[in-house]
């Protein structure tokens, strides 16, 4: 059963992901054309919202197939999709390159919130359940994140991304470290409805259905928290 789980992650990691075209865009020409999208997302990539996704050091070629997603309604965002309705093919290449140029931006711990609290201990009584610390929910998530979980086939992070977040660029799996630990949780919980749908062979709703809202948490905080 180990092997075959491990073949399945190599299956993941070098899966053939996307079409996109792999032209490189203009960097100096993406700086003027990202002026738009700053008010969101930073003016370098680095978004000081933690629901709207950081871009900054991001794969070019995972960028554009997002904008693309977005202009033809493969993904669904009302905001994002009018903004890529007006991107030609070469603007999404040039905005792509300029962010891609750009190193991602560290994040501060993750607060744990009321929620964290109650799902953490649902199903224990009070008295004997210690409220988990951050750090606890980190090493939960850096655990899932290497090693999955074999019995319940949800496969380890680290098969597509990369040990260090760094993510797959030839295989078009985007770089994941440093990301903001609200925005991944998210993206795990629309890949687990089937709200968002845009993936190879649907992979990561495959992984993320079987995850619970607790695993999502914890390996949201340990990516947000990878350097």
């Amino acid at each position: 059963m180990k092997k075959q789980w491990q073949a399945l992650s190599l299956a993941l990691a070098f899966a053939s992901t996307s079409s996109v075209s792999l032209a490189e865009g203009d960097a100096d020409a993406g700086k003027a054309k990202s002026a738009t999208c700053a008010g969101c997302h930073g003016e370098i990539g680095n978004s000081m919202v933690a629901t709207f996704p950081k871009l900054a050091q991001q794969h070019p070629a995972y960028l554009i197939k997002q904008l693309q997603a977005f202009k033809d309604g493969t993904r669904k965002d009302a905001m994002m999709s009018s903004m890529a309705m007006g991107l030609s093919d070469d603007d999404m290449a040039d905005i792509a390159e300029y962010y891609s140029e750009h190193k991602v931006s560290d994040n501060a711990l993750p607060v744990l919130d009321s929620d964290d609290d109650e799902e953490t201990g649902k199903g224990k009584p009070a008295e004997k359940t210690a409220t988990p610390t951050v750090q606890d929910m980190i090493t939960q998530g850096g655990d899932l994140y290497r090693n999955g979980d074999l019995p319940r086939e949800v496969s380890a992070c680290i098969a597509c991304h990369g040990p260090q977040g760094q993510g797959n660029k030839p295989a078009g799996f985007p770089l994941l470290k440093s990301q903001h630990a609200d925005y991944l949780i998210k993206a795990l919980t629309d890949f687990k409805s089937d709200e968002r749908s845009n993936n190879p062979e649907n992979i990561m709703h495959m992984i993320a259905k079987k995850m619970t809202g607790e695993e999502i948490k914890a390996v949201a905080y340990y990516i947000s928290m990878m350097k």
